[in-house]
């Protein structure tokens, strides 16, 4: 299964839906008005008519789509949640297209006005929702016929391995059990002939069996190496499961996913609506690239005066790890001399006599993270989310605190709550601590929590309290 091209395939679907609802729109609007609506309205684009909005709206449409989080999990969509999601964001292109376009149709009724309001959703709801169907009804057909399938390994050998991996044939028919994978010397109560290897061979057991969702079903784990099975498996950007522990149910974490009534924790779904995902993502492209146009006399300013204050390039690009724990290059002003560091990584500190005069300025007003903007745009990183360190320095964090990896499920970001609450972190124990908060914004993500964080960002730029 191509979840890209599912995408892809329910986009052309919407935007073919969306073409012929407005064309039965305006065929309803000719019976009313004669097709005069769009005469001397002049929003937006000169000349209104009917071609024009005709190859607009269908764009405009799946933009709303998009930002309702629908194309998000396009495998996963149940019979309620796209029901759901089709009426909300059909309603709200109605409105929207309403307000925009037909506010000054001041040559019909009112009581035809709101006439056409409800024309417009009720095409719009229906059609949109017929096209869907006729994709969520294939897409169920290919997991029936196990045409399509989600290959599926389960990590553990004993009792609770073999208990999940009865519910999963019982209850999940999209799922294709192809193994077990044994980790230590456990005891094994599972069909010997069915383990297929060691966690040793990991990599090579996901690579060729095509292998998307894994869960860990040990009996008793111990916390590190559950951990470090979690970090091994984060870089493959595959679905990650696990049976909880009493904290994990008494915290909420513990939800009932898709295998029957055994709860598990995922460690890759994010705690945030579908909508709210996308609409961050959306602001994040649209941010960065204002942001980019607006500070370029910043940037060109500061790229001279450090080229005047010392030998070097003015960028600095270091080796960070992001999302899923895929390595990228982070992109900053020059702050220190050049070669500082000699191939050893090493904690800055406010006293640093690395750091240049230039740089102490840029640090203090974090205007040296500015060039991180283009990172952000290029789906490296995210306006707000936890900063993203250096593998150098995640594997000391690791010994500390062996949860660090939760943190790969989301993008790193600008600005978070542990940088504003801690500041530069010059050892290993502010690392930790600031990871601490990560994890709670992780574990709380929601727009209003990234406004917040904004704000109090842009309160300590003005205030100079970046280190």
């Amino acid at each position: 299964m191509n979840r890209n091209k599912l995408r892809l395939k329910y986009l052309l679907y919407d935007i073919i839906s969306a073409f012929i609802v407005w064309v039965l729109f305006m065929l309803f609007r000719r019976t009313v008005n004669d097709a005069q609506l769009f005469e001397n309205v002049r929003i937006f684009i000169p000349n209104y008519n009917f071609l024009s909005i005709l190859f607009v709206y269908p764009f405009v449409c799946a933009f709303f789509h998009y930002i309702s989080g629908f194309y998000l999990k396009p495998d996963q969509q149940s019979k309620t949640g796209y029901i759901l999601t089709t009426f909300t964001s059909s309603a709200l292109i109605s409105i929207v297209i309403f307000f925009v376009l037909l506010l000054d149709d001041i040559l019909v009724s009112y009581q035809y006005y709101y006439y056409s309001l409800l024309v417009l959703f009720i095409l719009m709801f229906s059609i949109t929702l017929i096209f869907r169907s006729l994709i969520i009804s294939d897409v169920n057909n290919r997991f029936k016929t196990k045409k399509w399938t989600i290959n599926t390994l389960i990590i553990g050998i004993g009792k609770n391995a073999s208990k999940i991996a009865s519910e999963l044939e019982k209850n999940s028919y999209k799922n294709t059990l192809y193994g077990f994978v044994s980790v230590d010397n456990t005891t094994f109560t599972v069909p010997k002939d069915s383990i297929i290897g060691n966690f040793s061979q990991i990599e090579q057991l996901i690579t060729q069996n095509a292998i998307e969702e894994v869960i860990i079903a040990l009996d008793d784990p111990d916390e590190l190496k559950l951990f470090n099975y979690i970090n091994t498996l984060y870089k493959f950007n595959i679905d990650i499961k696990f049976t909880p522990r009493l904290h994990e149910i008494l915290t909420g974490s513990a939800r009932i996913g898709s295998v029957g009534l055994n709860p598990l924790v995922s460690l890759t779904d994010i705690h945030m609506p579908d909508w709210q995902i996308a609409t961050k993502r959306v602001f994040d492209i649209a941010f960065s690239t204002l942001m980019l146009i607006l500070l370029l006399p910043v940037f060109l300013y500061f790229a001279i005066a450090i080229k005047f204050d010392s030998k070097g390039p003015v960028f600095y690009l270091q080796e960070r790890i992001g999302r899923y724990g895929k390595a990228f290059n982070i992109l900053k002003f020059r702050t220190m001399h050049q070669n500082a560091e000699n191939g050893t990584p090493k904690l800055s500190s406010a006293t640093d006599e690395r750091v240049t005069r230039i740089g102490k300025i840029l640090r203090k007003y974090r205007i040296d993270e500015l060039p991180q903007f283009w990172n952000i745009l290029m789906g490296e990183m995210s306006v707000v989310g936890p900063r993203p360190e250096r593998k150098y320095y995640i594997n000391q964090i690791i010994e500390d605190a062996p949860y660090y990896c939760l943190l790969y499920k989301i993008r790193p970001g600008l600005t978070s709550w542990g940088p504003i609450k801690i500041g530069y972190s010059d050892t290993i124990e502010k690392m930790v601590e600031r990871l601490n908060y990560d994890i709670i914004y992780m574990e709380d993500m929601s727009l209003l929590n990234d406004l917040q964080i904004m704000i109090l960002t842009i309160e300590i730029l003005f205030k100079g309290k970046g280190v």
